[in-house]
């Protein structure tokens, strides 16, 4: 039996993913150089893939970092000198709000009843130079609607929208061109291992780390955007970076082209919609985000109150592997991660298991 991870991150591996690591370490990719023609070639066509998967725009850079907790620091660096707004619904947002605090920025906060999305009226302080916005919370399951984060750069034409897509990437599909700054890290919906951050950033977004830099602000040192910029240009990182993990992004990311983003996102909603009418009909579950205009479609939360042991054993025993809850849900609830390593069959085999569940 082979198991299957539905722990929202690490999460479970893409099937390609141990082939191309095997074909990496015949090619000693994890020890060429970062300034050598072979890397340059990796980069150029991780980048363009991630360009194509995606649809991104030109005017926006992508750059590689350690990890998407890394970004939430250097975003507030880059692009904040004094003051940052951030919608908190959850620990991973509330994260990211926190960091701004501890950079000794003047951060404020909306913050939800977890499990709960944002009401249309959420006024912005005109001051505030970024909003940071988590599209898919984590630790809740809750989604932002994608027209409604996109709408805050219409009515908020002076700060920066920097939206952290973690765990929901590649399934939304956003329109770049009404965002200035998105980032996830690879072991959620990339189905690869742990310890690399994609930072994807517009024109704006360059302009006011340059501008912060000129004032004498600090921005950070080697991973400040305009030294990823620079090196950027020339499909180069400042420091040694992942290289086997960029190589790996690469692979995927072109697997992912091969079957089609389209496929990817219809898979992602019938996966979803099968787990969550189990959820509707079970005597003893329950999905925790009720409101179905803010149910995740990539991490999806289960009530299991006190069949949270029992449960987990007997999916366990079947080789089926949910995630714990968060914080203080720990012991009452489970997370089922969606991603595109998860397949129709697997999601078939988790409800059937869940729909003989008899506490």
């Amino acid at each position: 039996m082979i198991p299957t991870n539905f722990t929202p991150g690490p999460s479970q591996l893409y099937f390609t993913v141990a082939d191309h690591a095997r074909a990496a370490f015949k090619q000693s990719i994890p020890s060429i150089s970062h300034r050598s023609k072979s890397f340059e070639k990796i980069f150029q066509e991780t980048t363009d893939g991630l360009r194509q998967l995606l649809n991104i725009p030109e005017n926006f850079q992508i750059f590689f970092t350690g990890s998407a907790t890394e970004i939430w620091e250097r975003s507030i660096e880059n692009l904040v000198q004094k003051k940052s707004f951030h919608l908190v619904n959850g620990s991973f947002s509330k994260r990211f709000y926190e960091i701004a605090l501890q950079l000794n920025r003047s951060a404020e906060k909306l913050e939800a009843a977890e499990g709960h999305g944002f009401s249309d009226a959420v006024a912005i302080p005109a001051d505030s130079e970024l909003i940071g916005i988590t599209h898919n919370e984590t630790s809740t399951g809750v989604s932002l609607p994608v027209d409604y984060i996109e709408s805050f750069a219409e009515k908020n034409k002076d700060a920066l929208i920097a939206v952290d897509a973690v765990s929901s990437l590649p399934y939304p599909n956003f329109n770049f061109q009404k965002l200035d700054c998105v980032f996830f890290s690879v072991q959620k919906g990339f189905g690869l291992p742990a310890g690399l951050g994609v930072w994807i950033v517009n024109e704006k977004c360059i302009a006011k780390a340059h501008q912060l830099l000129a004032k004498g602000v600090s921005i950070g040192s080697y991973h400040g955007i305009p030294s990823l910029q620079s090196h950027a240009a020339k499909n180069q990182t400042p420091e040694t970076p992942n290289v086997f993990g960029i190589y790996l992004l690469n692979k995927v990311v072109h697997d992912f082209l091969r079957r089609g983003i389209d496929s990817i996102r219809k898979e992602t909603e019938y996966k979803a919609a099968l787990l969550y009418h189990c959820l509707q009909q079970h005597p003893l579950l329950t999905a925790f985000v009720q409101e179905k205009q803010y149910q995740s479609k990539t991490v999806i939360v289960v009530n299991s109150g006190t069949h949270t042991e029992k449960l987990t054993k007997y999916l366990g025993e079947k080789g089926l592997h949910p995630g714990d809850g968060y914080g203080t849900f720990k012991k009452t609830q489970l997370r089922f991660a969606n991603f595109p390593a998860h397949s129709k069959e697997q999601y078939e085999s988790l409800v059937d298991s869940l729909n003989s569940f008899a506490g």
